[in-house]
C-alpha cells in the first residue's frame, strides 16, 4: 500500500471489503503451506480478518466500518507504531498477488474511503509454474522444503492406467443435450442486464459494434467439423473474440463467412490458438471477391440509369498528434473525429472514405501490398493514406511512389502513428523547401562568386539573374604615347617573368 503520509491511514478512516470467492479446504491448504511462509504471521491474520468480513456461505461487499476494528483485531496499538505494521502487512499481501487496495475519495466531504478487494490464493500448478513465487518460498523454507511441498501437492496417476493406450473423450456437449431458441434476445432483457451489470470500467468510446457473437457462431458452425471443439472454446477466450470481430469489421464480414473460414484447414493451432496472420489473408481474399462481384452488380444496375454519388459523412476523433483536415472533408468533420478516425479505423474503411463510389483496383493493391506484405499497422498506413491523398500533385499517385514511402517508413522503423505523423511533416517542410528553390524564392547563399551563380543560372531555367552594373564606353578615345606604350611592355614582361 503506498501511502505517502502516515495520517492518510489510520483508525478513524473507514473501509469496507470486497470478494467473489469462498476459500474451499483445498485452498485453505494452499494459503497456509505456501502462503503464510512467505508473507508471515501478521499479514495472514490480516487477510483472514477481511475475509470474515463477509459471512463465510457469501460473497460481496461488506458494511462500511471505521479501520479501528482491523488495528484492534490485529493486536495493534492506535498509534503510528500500529498503523505503520498495518500497512506494511497489507503491502505484503499486495506484493503476492492476494490483496488489491484502492481510495475513493469524497470532494464533497474530503473523506477518504479505503476498499480491500481480496483475490483467491493460486492452486498448486499456478504457484509452482509463477517463478519469482517459488523463488520467494525457497527463500523463506529452503529447497528442501520446497521440493518436499511441490511433491505434497502432485497428483498421482493410478498405476493400472499405464495399461491404456488409447483415450477417448466422452463428454456429451451443450448443443446434444439442451435446445435454445434461434431467436434474437429480448430487448427488456438485454436493458436489464446491462442495468445489473457490476464492471465499472466504461467501454471505449469508438469500438466497431460486435458483429461476431459466439453464440450465433455455433448455431451456424458444422457440428462434424475438425475445428468444432477449437470454435467452441473461443468463449473463454475473449481476445480471440475481439481479433475476430475486428477482422469482420475491416473486411466487411459476417457471421456465415467466419464460420467458413474458421472451418478451413491450417486457421487453428494444434494448441487452439488462431493463426491470425493466415486468417487475415484468407479474410482478404474474400474481401476482393466480394468487392469484384460488387462492381459487377453497379455495372449492370447503372445500365440505363445515372448513379448518384452519395455524401461522405464520415467522423473521426482526435488523437495526441492532430493532423490537418483535408479539403473535401472540413464541412463534414471535425479535426478530432478526423485524426480519431486515423488512429482508429482500418485502411479498408479509410481508403472508402475518399472516393464516392468504389475504391479503383488499383489502390486496392497498393495498400493490400503494404498490409498483408511489409505488415504496417493501421494507423501507420492510415497517415499514409492522408499524406499521398493530400499532395497537390495528382499526378505522383502512382505504385512506385507510394511503394517509396512505405519502404522509407519501413526502413526508418515507423510502427506507431506519432511517429507517423512526424514522419510527413518533415517530408512536408522538406517538399515545401524543394518548392521555393524551384520558384527560385530560397535566398542565395553567401560568399558565392559571380561565374558560380551564373552556372546555376543557366542550370536553373526558372530562376530570374540578378541585375549586374555594366561600365559604358563614354567619352573620346584616348591615344597612347610611344613612352606609355613602352612603360606597359616592360611591365607586362616583368609579369610574364615573374610567373
Amino acid at each position: 500500500m503506498h501511502v505517502s503520509n502516515i495520517m492518510e491511514f489510520t483508525e478513524n478512516h473507514r473501509y469496507f471489503t470486497n470478494r467473489d470467492f469462498a476459500l474451499s479446504a483445498l485452498d485453505r491448504k494452499v494459503w497456509v503451506a505456501l502462503y503464510q511462509p512467505m508473507v508471515g504471521a501478521v499479514s495472514a491474520a490480516f487477510y483472514q480478518l477481511l475475509y470474515h468480513q463477509c459471512a463465510e456461505e457469501s460473497a460481496g461487499y461488506s458494511t462500511i466500518e471505521p479501520q479501528r476494528k482491523l488495528l484492534l483485531g490485529l493486536g495493534l496499538e492506535l498509534n503510528a507504531t500500529g498503523r505503520q505494521i498495518a500497512v506494511e502487512a497489507s503491502s505484503k499481501l499486495e506484493a503476492v498477488g492476494l490483496l488489491q487496495v484502492f481510495r475513493n475519495h469524497n470532494p464533497l466531504t474530503e473523506e477518504l474511503l479505503y476498499e480491500y478487494v481480496l483475490q483467491r490464493p493460486l492452486n498448486s500448478e499456478e504457484f509452482f509454474s509463477n517463478f519469482h513465487l517459488t523463488l520467494l518460498l525457497r527463500d523463506k523454507i529452503g529447497k528442501t522444503a520446497l521440493l518436499e511441498l511441490k511433491e505434497s501437492f502432485t497428483r498421482q496417476l493410478p498405476p493400472e492406467l499405464a495399461r491404456f493406450v488409447n483415450r477417448e473423450e466422452a463428454t456429451v456437449p451443450f448443443y446434444e443435450m439442451f435446445k435454445i431458441g434461434a431467436a434474437a434476445m429480448d430487448p427488456e432483457l438485454e436493458m436489464g442486464w446491462a442495468e445489473s451489470a457490476t464492471a465499472k470500467e466504461r467501454t471505449p468510446s469508438f469500438k466497431p459494434q460486435e458483429r461476431i457473437r459466439h453464440t450465433e457462431m455455433l448455431l451456424r458452425f458444422p457440428r462434424g467439423s475438425a475445428n468444432r471443439g477449437f470454435v467452441e472454446r473461443l468463449n473463454r477466450a475473449p481476445e480471440s473474440m475481439a481479433q475476430l470481430n475486428y477482422l469482420a469489421y475491416k473486411f466487411n464480414l459476417e457471421v456465415p463467412e467466419i464460420c467458413r473460414l474458421l472451418d478451413e484447414d491450417g486457421i487453428f493451432h494444434q494448441d487452439g490458438l488462431l493463426l491470425w496472420d493466415e486468417l487475415q489473408n484468407r479474410a482478404n481474399l474474400i474481401y476482393r471477391q466480394d468487392r469484384k462481384r460488387e462492381e459487377e452488380r453497379e455495372r449492370f444496375l447503372a445500365r440505363g440509369e445515372e448513379r448518384s454519388a452519395p455524401a461522405d459523412t464520415s467522423n473521426v476523433t482526435s488523437s495526441a498528434m492532430q493532423l490537418a483536415i483535408p479539403e473535401r472533408f472540413q464541412s463534414d468533420v471535425s479535426i478530432d473525429r478526423y485524426n480519431e478516425m486515423l488512429r482508429r479505423e482500418p485502411y479498408t474503411r479509410m481508403l472508402e472514405r475518399y472516393f464516392p463510389g468504389a475504391v479503383p483496383d488499383a489502390f486496392v493493391r497498393i495498400f493490400e501490398r503494404i498490409d498483408l506484405n511489409y505488415k504496417l499497422p493501421e494507423p501507420v498506413i492510415n497517415v499514409l493514406i492522408h499524406y499521398v491523398f493530400s499532395l497537390g500533385h495528382t499526378q505522383r499517385l502512382t505504385k512506385p511512389f507510394v511503394d517509396s514511402i512505405a519502404s522509407n517508413m519501413l526502413a526508418k522503423g515507423i510502427d506507431t502513428l506519432d511517429k507517423a505523423v512526424m514522419y510527413i511533416r518533415e517530408q512536408d517542410k522538406l517538399n515545401a523547401t524543394l518548392e521555393r528553390k524551384r520558384r527560385g524564392e530560397e535566398p542565395a547563399r553567401a560568399g558565392g562568386n559571380g561565374s558560380g551563380a551564373q552556372g546555376r543560372s543557366s542550370s536553373s531555367a526558372g530562376r530570374r539573374k540578378p541585375a549586374m552594373s555594366v561600365v559604358k564606353d563614354s567619352g573620346p578615345a584616348q591615344q597612347v604615347t610611344p613612352e606609355e606604350l613602352e612603360k606597359m611592355l616592360e611591365l607586362a614582361r616583368e609579369l610574364k617573368g615573374k610567373s
